[in-house]
């Protein structure tokens, strides 16, 4: 046969698959509906298992029934998001345990930030609630979240992400271990200053004080000036405290504007990272499970079995259900080793249908999914 006779049988061979995929979606659909009237869950782990060795033993070698086994893999998949999507029609998937509020309560509100006065933290506060906020600082970030659990606070304010530095990885841990919910979110421009006491000279520095992600992000300034100690601090604002504090001329410290002015500090020189893009996304947390009606974005995490093609697999639901997904991290899981829980973003509103049938195929198919806010 030539080439058009070729594609001519693939055609016809096509069309039959075509239908007997449309036959067996029938079937399933039926399926659902006696899992519906029982109660039974969708997924069928053990049965799904045996059916692929069947399907499998039907090829007649091994690179057929590799085929055959992702072939089927699929199919069976697209039978679950059709079983999750007549659920969802049917009423039968339950209301997600979070609560639509046209606004958060943020005009008595007592807030939370890490740092000290000067921070950047602080800046993101003032800027998403106000500059005359009801507000105090921690030392730390599992303060903040602790502040909330025992409700000292209503909200904290977090950094999750710089544009160059990436994630802050305690920040995630510490959403997985609180039962504390993004709210909100707050993009600040990042423009570090070297400043000292009044009266510093930069011939005079020997020692340069910052949070060690500043310093790395003034790489490029520092290896300028290879004669001068660098000392990682908790925060940037902490360290204009200390400069401030010891008033020693040899000493300066990395940090905004913003505590610059707050410590009375002299800046020597302005934007000194490298990247004049450089901005930290903070979130704004409390420990209630609501979100705002017009929220856009929804973050969740998920810990997988470690099996061949788990996270294709559950990446899915979000093609099926048409949400974009715009974050994906990893963090390790404590205590067992090379084992990840996954940190997704995507697009959506908790209130939306195609949202909600995207999570009950996740909370089905993870482990351990957690939904972290809708903001």
């Amino acid at each position: 046969m030539d080439l058009l006779e070729l594609r001519n049988k693939l055609d016809q061979i096509d069309a039959q698959i075509v239908a007997l995929y449309e036959e067996r979606m029938e079937y399933c659909s039926q399926v659902a509906d006696f899992k519906i009237a029982t109660g039974k869950k969708v997924l069928d782990r053990e049965r799904e298992l045996q059916k692929l060795q069947a399907v499998k033993s039907l090829a007649h070698n091994e690179f057929n029934r590799k085929g055959i086994q992702e072939l089927f893999e699929q199919i069976m998949s697209m039978s679950r998001k059709l079983q999750y999507q007549k659920l969802a029609e049917k009423g039968a998937i339950g209301r997600l345990p979070f609560i639509g509020v046209d606004n958060l309560e943020t005009k008595k509100a007592r807030v939370v930030f890490q740092g000290a006065e000067g921070a950047y933290s602080q800046m993101a506060m003032e800027k998403y609630f106000g500059k005359e906020v009801n507000a105090y600082h921690v030392d730390s970030f599992r303060d903040a979240m602790g502040a909330l659990e025992e409700g000292s606070a209503d909200f904290a304010v977090l950094p999750i992400e710089n544009s160059t530095a990436g994630i802050v990885t305690q920040i995630y841990d510490l959403l997985v271990e609180f039962e504390n919910y993004i709210v909100g979110e707050q993009i600040i421009q990042i423009e570090h200053c070297l400043m000292a006491v009044p009266g510093t000279t930069m011939d005079q520095i020997d020692t340069v004080f910052s949070h060690p992600q500043s310093l790395m992000q003034s790489a490029k300034f520092l290896n300028e000036h290879p004669d001068w100690q660098q000392v990682s601090m908790q925060n940037n604002a902490f360290a204009a405290k200390k400069v401030l504090e010891d008033g020693k001329h040899n000493q300066a410290a990395i940090a905004s504007e913003h505590a610059a002015k707050t410590y009375g500090l002299e800046i020597l020189e302005k934007g000194i990272n490298q990247s004049q893009t450089n901005s930290t996304r903070f979130i704004i947390v409390c420990n209630q499970k609501i979100f705002r009606k017009d929220a856009e974005k929804v973050s969740i995490c998920f810990e997988l079995n470690h099996e061949s093609g788990s996270l294709y697999h559950i990446l899915s639901h979000f093609i099926y259900n048409n949400l974009n997904m715009t974050k994906i991290e990893s963090r390790p899981i404590e205590d067992r080793d090379w084992e990840y829980r996954f940190f997704i973003d995507f697009d959506g509103n908790l209130a939306e249908s195609s949202v909600k049938n995207a999570l009950r195929g996740l909370r089905e198919e993870a482990r351990n999914m957690k939904i972290l806010g809708n903001y």
